[in-house]
C-alpha cells in the first residue's frame, strides 16, 4: 500500500505550518480565542519576541476540565455545530485548529477556569498531555507557551530578528486594539510595557496611541448605513499619507482582514486627493450580517469573500468621498517645536476623563509647548526666512514677479553628459500660448502643443537627478530641529536600523517613548522638503528593510522637478518658449514628465486639413 493515514502529531505539525507561521501568528490565535471568550481584558506577555514565551491571560468565560482537554484535540471547536453554522459565523476563531497545532510545536501549560469551582491545570508537550491537575479558581484563563519550535528547529532559521518578530507581534495587538476598542489590551516585553489601551471604546485614542496625536488630530470620522452594510471609523485627511498600504485597517465584523478590491474602494473615496504612490491612513469597521461573508477561505482567517462585494465596494467609496464633501481640506502649515526636556515624560502619557472622551479632550491644549508670543513669533520668522531662501535657490524658470518679468533659467541646465540623440524630437518653433500653460509650436510637420509643466517637470528631473548624486554627504544642523511621532512597529524598526540610518546621516534622537527628534540632515535633501523625505527613509526602512539611497534620491528629484516647475497661466515669451523646447530636446526621454503624463502632442497636416474637410 502506498496511502496510509498520517498520525495526528504529523498532521497537527503540518496544520502548524499553516496557521503558526511564526510567534506573532500564536498571539494572534489566542489574542482571538480571549477575545471569543467575551473578555473584557487581555494581558499578552512575550520574551525574546515569543521565541522564549508567550503568555496570555485573559479574564474570560474559561473551560471547565472536560473541555479543556478537548480543547487540544484537532478540529475541536464550541463555534460550529454543523454546516448551517458555517455560513454565520460571528466568532474570530471556529475552525478548530489553533490550539492543537500550537501545543503540536512547543511546551504549553493552561490554567482556566469558569469561576464556579475549581479551575483546571494542563500541560502538554509536543502536542500530548504531560500532566493534568488542578488549579486555581480565578475565572477565565491563562496560557504559557514556552520553547516555540522546539521540535521542528527547521521552522526557527525562517525567524526574522528579534525587532522584526516584535514588530509583527506588536501589529497584531494594535490591530487587536483597532477591533475591539472596549477591550483593554495590554502589551509586554521582556517585563517592559509596550502598549495599554483603556478599553473605553474609544477609536480615536486606540488610533492617536498607536500613530500619534499628530495623525489622530488629522482624522475624519465616516459612518454610513444602508440595507446591508454599516461603515464608521476614521479616515486621514489626504495630507496624512504613507507609501504602503500597511495603514490601512479594514475590520468586518470585529475581524481584521486583507481585500484588495475593498482597499481599492478606500483609494478611490479619495479619489485625486492622493498622490500618485501614496496610499491612506484609514481605520474603517463594517458591520454586516454574517450569511454576507465567507471566513472560511484561509486558514489564518485573514482572507474573505463578499456576496455583495460591488455594493459593498460601492459604500464604501461613497462614503468616503461624501465625507470629504463635507470637510475644508486645507492644510494648516505649522513648524513643530520640540518639547522642552521635562516634558517628555508625558509624550505618551494620554489623560482622558472618563466621563467626557471628547476630542477637545483628546487633543488638549497646543498652545502649552510654546513660552511666549515673541518666541512663537521669533520661530515663525524664522521658518519663514528658511522657506524664502529655500526659494531662492531654485534654477531654472522662477516664478513670475510683480511685474510679470520673466528670468532666464540658470546656466546650469546644461546637456546632460551622456550621449542623447536630440533628433528624436524635431526642431519645434513656438507661435504662442494658450491660456499660459501649453505652448503652441510648429514645424514641417505639423502642430505640436506642449504642456510647459510637464515639459519642465521632465528637465528638472534630470537635471536634480544628477545633481543630487553629485552632492556629497555632509550634515546640514537645523536651526529648528524637525519632530516626528511614530508607531510602536515603526519605532522599534527605527531602533533596529540605527546604524544604517546614520551612515547616511540620520541621527534619530528620543523623545519621548515613540517620538524622535532630527537636528540634522545630509546636505542633499530638497529644501523645504526635509521631511517629505525622513519619512520616505523610514517607509523605506519599514517595507523594504533596508535602504536604498539611489532610490530616495530618484524620488527626491520627481519631488522637486514638480514643485519648482512652471504651473498654469504662466505666461512666457518666445526666447523662453523656444529654449524650453531646446532644453527639453536635450533629455533623455522628453516624451513623459516623471509621473508618466504625456508632454506632447502632434497634428499632422494631412489630420489638420481632415479636421477642416479640405480632405475626404
Amino acid at each position: 500500500m502506498k496511502i496510509f493515514q498520517m498520525p495526528d502529531s504529523l498532521a497537527n505539525k503540518i496544520a502548524a505550518g499553516e496557521v503558526v507561521e511564526r510567534p506573532a501568528s500564536v498571539v494572534k490565535e489566542l489574542v482571538e480565542n480571549s477575545i471569543d471568550a467575551n473578555s473584557s481584558w487581555i494581558k499578552v506577555e512575550i520574551r525574546e519576541a515569543g521565541l522564549e514565551q508567550i503568555k496570555i491571560t485573559d479574564n474570560g468565560e474559561g473551560m471547565s476540565e472536560e473541555d479543556c482537554l478537548l480543547a487540544f484535540h484537532r478540529h475541536a471547536t464550541s463555534k460550529i455545530r454543523n454546516e448551517k453554522d458555517l455560513f454565520h459565523v460571528r466568532t474570530l476563531g471556529f475552525r478548530g485548529e489553533a490550539l492543537a497545532s500550537i501545543a503540536a510545536v512547543s511546551r504549553l501549560t493552561i490554567k482556566t477556569s469558569t469561576g464556579e469551582q475549581a479551575g483546571t491545570m494542563v500541560e502538554l508537550e509536543g502536542g500530548k498531555v504531560v500532566e493534568t491537575s488542578k488549579s486555581d479558581a480565578r475565572q477565565g484563563s491563562e496560557i504559557n507557551i514556552q520553547d516555540l519550535f522546539f521540535n521542528t528547529p527547521a521552522r526557527l532559521k525562517y525567524m526574522k530578528t528579534i525587532h522584526t518578530e516584535l514588530g509583527h507581534i506588536t501589529d497584531v495587538i494594535n490591530r487587536m486594539a483597532l477591533s475591539h476598542p472596549n477591550i483593554r489590551f495590554e502589551l509586554i516585553h521582556n517585563d517592559k510595557q509596550l502598549f495599554l489601551s483603556s478599553g473605553r471604546g474609544d477609536l480615536l485614542q486606540i488610533i492617536a496611541q498607536i500613530y500619534g496625536m499628530s495623525v489622530a488630530k488629522k482624522m475624519i470620522p465616516v459612518e454610513h448605513q444602508t440595507l446591508d452594510f454599516t461603515i464608521k471609523g476614521y479616515i486621514a485627511k489626504p495630507e496624512v499619507t504613507r507609501a504602503s498600504r500597511n495603514y490601512i485597517s479594514t475590520i468586518i465584523n470585529g475581524r481584521y482582514i486583507r481585500n484588495i478590491p475593498l482597499t481599492k474602494a478606500i483609494t478611490n473615496g479619495y479619489h485625486t486627493l492622493l498622490p500618485i504612490g501614496r496610499n491612506p491612513l484609514v481605520v474603517l469597521m463594517i458591520e454586516m450580517d454574517p450569511i454576507l461573508i465567507d471566513v472560511n477561505v484561509h486558514p489564518a482567517k485573514l482572507e474573505v469573500r463578499f456576496s455583495k462585494e460591488k455594493e459593498l465596494y460601492e459604500a464604501v467609496e461613497s462614503t468616503i468621498r461624501s465625507a470629504f464633501r463635507k470637510e475644508t481640506l486645507i492644510p494648516s502649515v505649522q513648524q513643530q517645536q520640540p518639547k522642552k526636556q521635562k516634558d517628555t515624560s508625558h509624550q505618551d502619557t494620554f489623560s482622558f476623563n472618563s466621563h467626557d472622551n471628547r476630542k477637545s479632550d483628546l487633543f488638549g491644549d497646543d498652545t502649552s509647548t510654546v513660552q511666549n508670543e515673541k518666541e512663537s513669533q521669533l520661530m515663525e520668522d524664522a521658518f519663514l526666512a528658511a522657506q524664502q531662501s529655500a526659494a531662492e535657490t531654485v534654477t531654472g524658470y522662477s516664478a513670475p514677479t510683480e511685474n510679470n518679468v520673466e528670468d532666464h533659467p540658470d546656466e546650469e541646465m546644461e546637456k546632460p553628459t551622456i550621449a542623447i540623440d536630440s533628433n528624436r524630437v524635431p526642431v519645434m518653433y513656438p507661435i504662442g500660448q494658450h491660456h499660459g500653460t501649453y505652448i503652441l509650436a510648429q514645424n514641417e510637420n505639423g502642430l505640436y502643443i506642449i504642456d510647459q509643466h510637464a515639459a519642465q517637470e521632465r528637465i528638472k528631473y534630470e537635471y536634480f537627478r544628477d545633481k543630487l548624486g553629485e552632492v556629497p554627504n555632509e550634515l546640514q544642523e537645523l536651526l529648528i530641529p524637525l519632530t516626528f511621532d511614530f508607531s510602536r512597529p515603526e519605532a522599534l524598526m527605527i531602533e533596529q536600523y540605527q546604524e544604517e540610518l546614520k551612515r547616511v546621516g540620520l541621527f534619530f534622537e528620543h523623545f519621548g517613548q515613540q517620538s524622535y527628534v532630527i537636528r540634522a540632515h545630509p546636505q542633499w535633501f530638497p529644501k523645504g522638503f526635509e521631511e517629505e523625505v525622513i519619512r520616505e527613509i523610514v517607509e523605506q526602512v519599514i517595507t523594504e528593510e533596508r535602504i536604498n539611497i539611489a532610490k530616495i534620491r530618484e524620488e527626491a528629484a520627481i519631488l522637486m522637478s514638480c514643485k519648482r516647475s512652471i504651473k498654469a497661466n504662466h505666461y512666457l515669451n518666445t526666447d523662453d518658449m523656444f529654449r524650453l523646447l531646446e532644453d527639453l530636446r536635450k533629455t533623455t526621454d522628453p516624451f513623459t514628465c516623471p509621473h508618466g503624463r504625456p508632454i506632447i502632442i502632434h497634428f499632422s497636416e494631412y489630420e489638420m486639413e481632415k479636421m477642416f474637410k479640405r480632405v475626404m
